[in-house]
């Protein structure tokens, strides 16, 4: 969805009005001191719990400076400890990231409000990126009624590992939005979609699910609606069972008040929450295992600390790289809590991971630099040959931009060569608004390329790259939601155009591919040039063991097109002389 200029001045909503009131009006508050088990996790983390003295206004602080931060530094987590919160609401701005801290979600009970607001003027929400929650449970006592919390999102938004004891709705009013990610969510009530664009959902449940827009898509979910794609106001994809997946590790806090965090074991043909019968399957690993990095630690300490086989646990801030960080002992965990977001400037790729089992990294912010390093993040080495069926490396909740708070520059965000690898959740973002944004000041040809065979990807969002937002190169892929806007800023039709026509496809599966699978993909247009036309959102080679379910393209805003859904099939989305979407059942044709 195109989006607007973004606001730049705090407006802060109606129902936290009547609090800040009564905060100002109060007396000095002291502030919080963390349980005495608590690391140092520095500035950025806050640990609360319900007596925290001023606990209303420590959240409400944190929101008042988020809120407004789009493309600022700062970086929040706020870790809730076990309890029961009353009364408590919790806005959520940017960059900001709500962790409860029991063993399984119901430990942490906030009653009270959890909610995200729309950004921009008209309940607009196209721009509610990078915030999230986990691990806690929330009764909306104070939400938008009847039971009911605002959850008013668009990409990069992990809700993991939650009990909502009512209703969600997924945007605010009758405003845009353009979401989003459920995983391991629990939902006693009913989910209200309303006008979200897309959604995808994995092994979640609910009361009920209402609302449909462009693509919706369910993997794993007992509950999920009722209805037959491309039907309008049906068009939801349902996969039964989620073939694999491992759970996001989580920190939390033991029955002797010591910190750990918990990696969650393999979960094979699975559907439903992972929590229901207790903590599931999985390992812990005791704080001392892990070294809690700061903005400001080198890369080197970083390699080091890797080396000598701690795990590391990122807090949120900055950090800027002058060396590649290297991953390279099978089983290591790298967990980011508040998107630490790590940058480097000298042309350097930021990780690189070897060609091992059971790598996880998760919760990590990719921002690329000034200099062009080739690649943000590398998953195997070129040419990768082992194969990880039994413990595969694993992606949580990695997040790319190339531009928006600043010029950037690099060819390929994320490349994947080790096989069998698994990616839950990924917003790979050129920008197209902010800082240092245009053709020439944010180059960038590609989003997703994997080499790599018998690679999984649930939750793939890839836009406005120059190039293909996605190449795959790699035997049996698959795909459990795929959504994208191509840029918006070719300059000339003659500037943006491949050997295969004009434009260049937004997902394409090399003519060397004999298997690959992909269920629910929507790919859009926002064109700002006229007579710039893309002639195939997708571009895969005619081979039985290549199969596509359940595409949309729609062509927004009054320019361009889109003529083609997938090579020469489907109908064009035109924003002029036609229909504005396009979709197809299957490719090929059943």
């Amino acid at each position: 969805m195109p989006r607007k200029t973004d606001a730049t001045r705090l407006r802060v909503p109606a129902f936290l009005c009547p609090l800040l009131a009564t905060a100002l009006l109060a007396a000095p508050l002291l502030a919080a001191a963390a349980p005495a088990a608590a690391p140092d996790f520095g500035p950025n983390v806050h640990v609360l719990s319900p007596t925290t003295p001023g606990l209303q206004q420590r959240v409400l602080d944190i929101y008042e400076a988020q809120q407004p931060n789009h493309f600022g530094p700062r970086r929040d987590a706020i870790l809730l400890m076990p309890g029961s919160y009353e009364n408590l609401r919790i806005p959520v701005g940017f960059f900001t990231q709500v962790l409860g801290l029991g063993a399984q979600p119901d430990d942490v009970h906030v009653v009270g409000d959890l909610r995200s607001t729309a950004m921009l003027d008209n309940d607009n929400a196209t721009v509610n990126f990078w915030r999230g929650a986990e691990n806690f449970s929330v009764t909306p006592t104070l939400g938008i009624g009847d039971n009911t919390m605002q959850w008013a999102v668009s990409q990069a938004i992990p809700f993991r590992r939650m009990h909502v004891r009512g209703n969600i709705r997924l945007n605010q009013k009758n405003g845009w939005a353009s979401g989003g990610w459920f995983s391991d969510v629990l939902v006693d009530g009913q989910v209200r979609s309303a006008t979200q664009q897309q959604w995808i959902s994995r092994n979640s449940e609910w009361g009920s699910w209402t609302g449909s827009n462009w693509n919706m898509v369910f993997v794993g979910v007992p509950q999920a609606p009722a209805g037959e794609f491309p039907t309008p106001g049906q068009r939801y994809t349902r996969v039964d069972k989620t073939p694999l997946v491992r759970e996001k590790p989580y920190l939390f806090v033991d029955k002797d008040g010591g910190y750990a965090v918990r990696v969650p074991a393999l979960r094979r043909d699975s559907a439903g929450i992972s929590w229901a019968q207790g903590t599931p399957a999985g390992k812990t690993l005791p704080i001392s295992r892990l070294f809690i990095a700061k903005p400001g630690d080198t890369a080197a300490a970083l390699n080091a600390q890797l080396a000598a086989g701690k795990h590391l646990l990122f807090t949120p801030g900055e950090y800027l790289l002058t060396q590649t960080l290297q991953i390279r002992r099978p089983g290591t965990v790298v967990l980011g809590i508040g998107f630490p977001t790590l940058r480097s400037d000298n042309g350097r790729p930021l990780v690189k991971t070897a060609d091992v089992d059971g790598l996880t990294i998760s919760g990590l912010f990719l921002d690329a630099g000034k200099q062009d390093s080739g690649v943000l993040m590398e998953v195997g080495e070129a040419g990768s040959s082992r194969r990880h069926k039994a413990d595969p490396i694993v992606l949580h909740d990695v997040f790319f931009r190339i531009g928006g708070a600043a010029p950037g520059q690099v060819d390929t965000a994320l490349r994947i060569n080790a096989h069998d690898t698994l990616v839950d959740h990924t917003w790979i973002w050129r920008a197209d608004h902010g800082q240092g944004v245009g053709w020439t000041s944010n180059p960038s040809a590609h989003g997703l390329v994997v080499n790599g065979e018998d690679v999984t990807v649930y939750g793939l969002f890839v836009e406005h790259f120059q190039k293909e937002q996605v190449v795959w190169r790699g035997d049996g892929g698959r795909v459990y939601f795929y959504q994208s806007e191509i840029p918006y800023d070719p300059p000339t039709q003659i500037e943006w155009s491949s050997a295969t026509g004009r434009g260049f496809a937004s997902y394409q599966v090399a003519d060397s591919v004999t298997r690959h699978e992909a269920w629910g993909l929507g790919i859009y247009s926002v064109f700002l040039k006229p007579d710039v036309v893309l002639d195939r959102a997708i571009e895969v080679p005619a081979k039985p063991g290549v199969r596509l379910h359940d595409i949309i393209t729609v062509c927004l805003v009054d320019k361009g097109s889109i003529e083609h859904v997938i090579n020469d099939a489907g109908d064009a989305a035109r924003c002029r002389g036609g229909s504005n979407t396009a979709t197809l059942k299957d490719y090929p044709a059943k």
